[in-house]
Parts: structure tokens; C-alpha cells; sequence
């Protein structure tokens, strides 16, 4: 699915899938699915992502209230064998039952028969136990392939990672960019101890203020300009970085514009030096204390 040359993650094996490399840049969905662009643009990005081995492809039954996922599986319509399919489900429909109903929906607006991986979307009140025992049902199932979490801080993975089957846990998903680095302190030291990979969402910043103000600053601006990429590339290439000498990340961008997909993948390609990090450090350090997860 992914080219040897290509800079992977690998998700470990479990008692039930092999390891697994999947491209350290996928697609994301958020916004997709609400008019804000046309369709057929949003459908014809997703697949020229895939077609520039962005295989990843992220969505939620959130997303749009679940409009994102059909114009995924519109996207996917005769080439679903050539995506890493990801969904995630709301807290409040992560219960024993209601998880199988959830995951059901999703597979019917996708248009398949599986998910490579599904994820809770975010902690809630459900007990985790019964989250756990859903997504083992859907496994056995042949409906998910594996599951994973977002939005869980330190206290929560670890929670997860002592209940009975918590460590099959493939991935985190969360807030990780340039200007939001709270992971890094805490966090990301824990995923790695438990050799699990992070999925980074809203990797260039959600759209706004802050990401004008990481575009436009001016180290930024220089480091960007000096190596010939674009802003959105150096961000996408240093989310990605090897951290301790392991390249545990996959970032998630949403792009639509078919330019925009091709800067994306072309991120891959892009090696930062260690005189580029050290500027980038200097400008936004990580916290030296472990703060609240940044979620949006």
C-alpha cells in the first residue's frame, strides 16, 4: 500500500493484524461534507490524494453529521482496496450496543464493509470496559480491523492501557502542530513507552488567526524560504520529524484544492536539518511543564 520509499509509520502488530506501514502524511475530513466547497471538489481531492500515496484517509461520524463519511465513500467508490480507512465514533454512542449500531452507520455512509481502524473521538462517560468489549465485538466481526483513541491525555491512556485488551490500542489522535507543542512534555513520552503512534490532527493549525500567525511568522517565513517549500510544508515535514530517533507521526491535513493535495504529498519529501529545527525551537519551544491537552 506503501511505497518503500516513502517516510511510514508503522502501526505494531497485534494478536490479530501485522504490522503495518501506512504514509506519515494521510487526509483529513473535518469540514468536508457542509457546502463549504463543492462536493465534486472535495470527493476529486480525496482521490488525487490517493493516487500521490496518501492512503490514510480520516473521518468521523461528526463530521458533518456524518456527510464527511459519504463524500469519503463517494471518494472511495471503486477503490476502497487502495485506502487505510479511519472513522471514529461519539462518546456517547461508544457503548456495548450502541458502538455496533454506531459503527454500522458509518460503514453505510462509507460504503464498505470494514474500517481499517476506528477510534472514540474523545473520553466520555461510557465506561471504557464496555467501549473495549464493542470494539473486540466489531473485530470479530470483520467491521474494524483495529481501534484507537483521540483526544486522551496522560490519565486517560493510562487508564486504558491496564484494562484487559487496552494495550491493543493502535494509536492517539490529537492537536499537534507547530504552535501547539503540550504533547510533547507528558504525552508523546508516554505513547512512545507504550510504542504507540501518534495521529496528528489540524497539524497547520485550525483555520484562523493562529494559523495566519504560524504562516506569516517570520522564522517561519525565512526557514520555509530557505529550504524552497511552502509554509504549510515545512509545518507538515516538521509535525512529522523523527523524535528520538523514531518517526512515530502521521499528520492529517484536510486539503480540498487540488494544488494544496500535491504540496501535501510532496511534505514527505521534505528533510529538516537540525539548524532548521533548532530555529523552529527557539521561535516556539515545547512547554517545560506538563499542561491541559489542547483540543479544538
Amino acid at each position: 500500500m506503501v511505497d518503500s520509499s516513502t517516510p511510514q509509520v508503522r502501526l505494531p502488530a497485534t494478536a490479530h493484524e501485522p504490522t503495518q506501514g501506512l504514509p506519515a502524511i494521510g487526509q483529513g475530513t473535518w469540514y468536508m461534507g457542509e457546502g463549504l466547497a463543492p462536493r465534486r471538489d472535495e470527493v476529486r481531492a480525496l482521490q488525487h490524494g490517493l493516487e500521490l500515496g496518501l492512503t490514510l484517509i480520516d473521518t468521523a461520524e461528526m463530521y458533518a453529521d456524518g456527510g464527511a463519511e459519504e463524500v469519503v465513500g463517494e471518494a472511495l467508490a471503486d477503490r476502497r482496496d487502495q485506502a487505510f480507512l479511519v472513522s471514529k465514533v461519539y462518546p456517547w454512542n461508544a457503548g456495548r450496543d450502541s458502538a455496533i449500531a454506531a459503527c454500522e452507520r458509518s460503514l453505510e455512509r462509507l460504503g464498505t464493509d470494514h474500517l481499517d481502524l476506528y477510534l472514540l473521538h474523545w473520553p466520555g462517560s461510557v465506561p471504557l470496559e464496555e467501549t473495549l468489549e464493542a470494539f473486540e465485538r466489531l473485530r470479530e466481526q470483520g467491521k474494524i480491523r483495529r481501534f484507537g483513541v483521540s483526544n486522551f491525555d496522560v490519565d486517560e491512556l493510562e487508564t486504558l492501557a491496564a484494562l484487559p485488551g487496552g494495550d491493543a490500542c493502535a494509536v492517539n489522535q490529537v492537536l499537534y502542530h507547530l504552535g501547539s507543542r503540550g504533547i510533547e512534555h507528558s504525552l508523546r513520552p508516554l505513547m512512545q513507552r507504550l510504542g504507540m503512534p501518534l495521529m496528528a490532527y489540524c497539524p497547520l493549525a485550525q483555520a484562523g488567526k493562529l494559523r495566519q500567525d504560524l504562516f506569516g511568522h517570520p522564522v517561519v517565513r525565512e526557514v520555509a524560504d530557505g529550504l524552497g517549500i511552502t509554509p504549510a510544508q515545512l509545518l507538515l515535514a516538521w509535525a512529522i520529524r523523527p523524535v528520538n530517533g523514531r518517526r512515530d507521526t502521521i499528520a492529517i491535513p484536510k486539503a480540498v484544492r487540488l494544488q494544496h493535495v500535491e504540496q501535501n504529498a510532496a511534505a514527505l519529501g521534505v528533510e529538516l536539518g537540525d539548524d532548521a529545527l533548532a530555529r523552529l525551537d527557539e521561535a516556539f519551544p515545547a512547554p517545560n511543564m506538563k499542561v491541559p491537552l489542547d483540543i479544538v
